[in-house]
């Protein structure tokens, strides 16, 4: 069972699922080389992990649709499931892995800041409200607790914070 992205968004969302965040820009150019979060956050939804070198044997118009296909409905989950499957196996001659799918992810709940959100924060002497949290899309809040993961490259955590206008 996957979740599905939401079709509605609260009017402070203004990340469309195809939407490249600024702390990105270093890697979008020459045909989208790295994973964007956009499509990590589709991935995550469909229940594939999908490996860079995976990623790099696409094509850049194949990168651009993963990009913008929509995520909103259990059909249009599945239709993504299906295509990124085959893509993987035209490319690689394997079948993509398997992701668990959460299916109730910290990211969607707007009632509680993460733990792991608010310790990566203390870091770097910086908080959030409670409101600030709420007031975030789907995307940026998964994005934020994608980014301070342990063991993940957090260059791009401050940048994200100060993009998503959380600390001045």
């Amino acid at each position: 069972m996957s979740y599905v992205l939401p079709l509605h968004r609260n009017s402070a969302d203004t990340a469309a699922e195809h939407h490249f965040f600024r702390f990105e820009d270093d890697f979008m150019e020459d045909g989208i080389r790295c994973i964007p979060m956009v499509v990590r956050f589709k991935l995550d939804a469909c229940g594939i992990k999908l490996k860079l070198n995976e990623w790099s044997k696409l094509t850049a118009e194949e990168r651009t649709i993963l990009t913008e296909m929509d995520c909103s409905t259990e059909i249009s989950l599945k239709a993504y499931r299906n295509f990124l499957q085959q893509l993987v196996f035209t490319h690689t001659g394997s079948k993509a892995t398997d992701l668990p799918v959460d299916e109730n992810p910290a990211w969607s709940n707007k009632y509680a800041l993460p733990g792991m959100l608010q310790e990566k924060l203390a870091e770097f002497g910086w908080r959030i409200s409670l409101q600030q949290w709420q007031l975030l899309s789907d995307l940026q809040r998964f994005v934020l607790l994608k980014l301070c993961r342990p063991g993940h490259e957090n260059r791009n955590f401050p940048r994200a914070v100060k993009e998503f206008d959380l600390i001045h």
